[in-house]
């Protein structure tokens, strides 16, 4: 017979085993109490009757045979609460009120033994009980037995271990009542997440977990998730967005490649074409698809890893310099200015090959978009707090600051028509690796304007120091 879904939870198998291991601790604890107690009475008992063994033999040392005899037949018919019994050498009963000795062997002596009392109360009705006793042998030869009734302290010993159980018995159904309750409110708040998680799968992307508000780890690991779901239904939204773009990007360059080859092909077959020169355009037609595809793989890289997986420390300062010797000669040939202010010294963590690349893409832009008689900076400097600041500063049209965050995406161009060069992909790259380095890139007004252009742009790229 299949069990109720709410026994078949982890939450109430654990309560279960916890019950468990509490019944099986809580049996060694009470045997332990009984062995304990029943013994402290069984010690008490021959120590009584050690006392009262030493009482008569003081008698009989005194008065002899006589003596003992009748102190015994005195204390018998009195309220002491012993057994006697005074037998001759071969055990036969001489005095006491016992019949015999309790003993398997009455001769032997000393002895010490447990033994079955049986009595009558005042209403007629039979009455056993457990009782214990000492024999000894007197120096004439005589045996001496002296016993004590310990039936009342073992009844309080039985009595108190029952009670401790039937408080075991309570505390666990108390424990079936407290697990079922706890299992119940860990399946719903399991059921809510299997539900989302379904959503999910089923590719509904907005499903979220709820949040109870209670701050337990149940409600830490539905905001984990919900980031998660969040972040997940982000990147696919800029996947589906990515597929439009690049399609867009890569629509234009293929076309013209195949209707150049088209074109060559005819011309040479005509005669007067130059295969040199078309297949060189075909090839720089190429390498601009084959740039924007490594744009997009080293973004992905990035933002998978979400951290650079060999960090090393290197100054930035130095891989500006390089940078700046290859866009140096760039400006010149458009017509720009290019200054850069370089302090040294600046070390960071990270990977350098992705930092050159962040400032490749951020110098590629300023140039770009920097009209001729413009000017260019770069700078490396060290912030106050300790912060490592990299910035590349023009005086082009700058970018309002509403789309500052929008540029940041894959694929966003705000020159709608798409004339110039590119893929919309460099700030991308860029954000990426501020992200996988623990770096922050910040978007603000360039120099203002210049020569009736501007505001400019100023991007910087802030590293913590190594």
């Amino acid at each position: 017979m299949r069990l109720p879904s709410l026994t078949r939870t982890t939450p109430f198998r654990l309560t279960l085993v916890f019950l468990a291991l509490f019944a099986a601790f809580a049996a060694a604890f009470l045997a332990y109490i009984y062995v304990a107690t029943a013994g402290e009475v069984t010690r008490r008992a021959d120590e009584e009757v050690g006392r009262e063994l030493d009482s008569l033999q003081a008698v009989y040392a005194r008065g002899g045979l006589s003596a003992l005899n009748q102190a015994m037949i005195e204390r018998a018919v009195g309220d002491r609460p012993y057994l006697y019994l005074l037998m001759d050498k071969t055990a036969h009963p001489v005095t006491g009120n016992l019949a015999q000795s309790p003993l398997d062997d009455p001769t032997r002596a000393p002895a010490r033994a447990e033994f079955r009392i049986t009595d009558t109360d005042p209403d007629g009705a039979v009455v056993k009980s457990q009782g214990y006793g000492r024999q000894i042998r007197l120096p004439t030869g005589e045996l001496l037995f002296v016993g004590a009734d310990i039936g009342p302290g073992r009844a309080s010993v039985i009595r108190i271990v029952r009670s401790i159980w039937g408080a075991g018995v309570i505390v666990i159904l108390l424990g079936l009542a407290g697990g079922l309750f706890v299992s119940r409110n860990v399946s719903r708040a399991l059921a809510e997440l299997n539900r989302a998680v379904g959503a999910v799968a089923a590719g509904d992307l907005n499903a979220r977990i709820p949040v109870r508000g209670v701050r337990d780890e149940y409600d830490e690991l539905a905001v984990g998730l919900n980031g998660m779901l969040e972040r997940v239904e982000r990147l696919m939204g800029s996947m589906r967005h990515a597929g439009d773009a690049i399609a867009h990007d890569l629509r234009s360059p293929l076309t013209r490649l195949r209707a150049r080859l088209e074109v060559s092909m005819m011309e040479v077959e005509a005669g007067h074409a130059d295969p040199q020169a078309a297949l060189a355009t075909a090839l720089e037609d190429t390498d601009s698809v084959l740039k924007t595809f490594g744009a997009v793989l080293a973004i992905s890289r990035l933002q998978a890893a979400g951290s650079i997986a060999e960090p090393k420390v290197f100054d930035v300062a130095e891989v500006a310099a390089g940078v700046s010797e290859l866009y140096e000669a760039v400006c010149e040939e458009k017509g720009q200015d290019f200054g850069a202010e370089l302090g040294r010294g600046l070390l960071v963590r990270g990977d350098r090959d992705f930092v050159a690349q962040a400032l490749a893409n951020l110098l590629d832009n300023a140039v770009k978009y920097t009209p001729g008689g413009g000017a260019v900076m770069l700078r490396t400097r060290r912030r106050a707090s300790g912060e490592v600041e990299v910035s590349v500063t023009d005086t082009g049209p700058g970018i309002p600051e509403g789309d500052r965050e929008r540029v940041l995406e894959r694929f966003v161009r705000l020159e709608r028509s798409r004339s110039a060069p590119g893929s919309g992909l460099g700030l991308s790259l860029v954000a990426a690796v501020a992200a996988a380095h623990g770096a922050r890139l910040e978007l603000t007004e360039g120099p203002g304007v210049l020569d009736g252009r501007g505001p400019g742009l100023r991007t910087v790229l802030v590293f913590p120091a190594a």
